[in-house]
């Protein structure tokens, strides 16, 4: 082993180990392991034989492996947030679950109890409940965010505006909530883990220039943490401190990003544009799925199960990573669909 013997040269060669070591794995992650092949497992969720019912929501998974989707309604009238097993078998309804949670978190507290956070588009509330359906905060947005930061006058049909449209939460380590109204006006308000109303940020002007920031996520990949925008409409993701102060673009020229979720140093884009990409801590795509090109399939939720094919997208709305590192996706869709690639390498269910 070689042994400097100076310290400030010592200091320079850790440094540059350090560098090279990051660098190598970042290398090693971003095309060594990143082998997604479209899945045959869940397959009668995908190919319309089992339809999960009207879609235009999320998905997450909870630590023990139940997968949660948020369904406005299904064909039996039925609605709210569906759970399903590791194995794709749907085990049952939330209790008191919203049927219009657009966007939806599961977070774990420091005592490891997972509770789903959720905006409801419709109702403009603020939702915490635990995984059995026991509701601990239900907070009224229109009341309690001020009133400079709703919407006003008429529509384009001339109806009077809704105040707000909340589209998606976050939720940071301290159990802050963040609600996006990526419906309405693009503002961020931040809520303490009380419910109490802190600040808002983001919006329309100028620095942040949000058009349509659809759902908004934790960067854990990054010390200390970030917020993370899906600025729509802009094809870009967009990184804040949990202050709100901009960071600036992470990656640009996506296929309108709707969601993304994170594994390791790898974060997974669903674009509704009929595309879902992987994107590395530098903000470069390393890899690309489910590539849909046919204009009249993508960004709508119209597509006909008969038109669905095994690996192809159509309108990927909400996305989330399993534990072996799988990736589950929920598209827009009327009749309701989750598309799911395996990461090669591993054991699945």
């Amino acid at each position: 082993m070689f042994i400097p013997t100076q310290l400030s040269k010592t200091t320079h060669i850790l440094q540059g180990l350090a560098l090279s070591c990051a660098l190598i794995s970042t290398m090693l992650f971003a095309h060594s392991n990143h082998d997604y092949t479209s899945s045959d497992h869940w397959t009668h969720l995908a190919d319309g034989s089992t339809l999960i019912g009207t879609s235009h929501g999320e998905i997450d998974v909870a630590a023990d492996g139940t997968f949660y989707v948020s369904i406005v309604q299904d064909a039996n009238k039925q609605s709210g947030v569906k759970k399903f097993s590791a194995a794709g078998d749907f085990l049952g309804f939330v209790p008191n679950s919203p049927n219009d949670f657009h966007g939806f978190v599961i977070h774990a507290d420091k005592t490891g109890q997972e509770y789903i956070y959720g905006a409801q588009l419709n109702a403009m509330r603020l939702i915490k409940m635990d995984l059995d359906g026991k509701v601990i905060l239900n907070i009224d947005a229109v009341e309690t965010v001020p009133k400079k930061y709703h919407a006003t006058g008429l529509d384009k049909k001339n109806r009077v505006k809704s105040p707000m449209k909340l589209t998606a939460m976050a939720v940071d380590s301290d159990n802050n909530m963040y609600v996006v109204d990526g419906y309405s006006l693009d503002y961020i308000h931040k809520f303490d883990a009380s419910g109490h109303y802190l600040t808002t940020f983001g919006g329309q002007d100028s620095p942040y220039e949000f058009r349509n920031c659809h759902k908004i996520h934790i960067d854990p990949r990054f010390t200390p943490n970030r917020l993370l925008c899906t600025d729509r409409i802009n094809g870009r993701l967009v990184h804040m401190d949990l202050n709100g102060e901009l960071i600036g673009d992470h990656a640009t020229h996506l296929r309108r990003p709707s969601a993304v979720d994170f594994y390791g140093d790898l974060a997974a884009v669903a674009e509704i544009s009929g595309r879902v990409s992987l994107i590395n801590k530098l903000g470069k795509t390393v890899k690309t799925l489910g590539t849909n090109d046919t204009k009249s399939e993508i960004n709508t939720n119209r597509t006909k199960p008969e038109k669905w094919q095994n690996g192809l997208l159509t309108s990927p709305h909400g996305i989330t990573f399993d534990h072996n590192g799988d990736i589950f996706i929920t598209e827009w869709n009327r009749w309701g669909r989750i598309v799911r690639f395996d990461l090669s390498g591993k054991n699945h269910q």
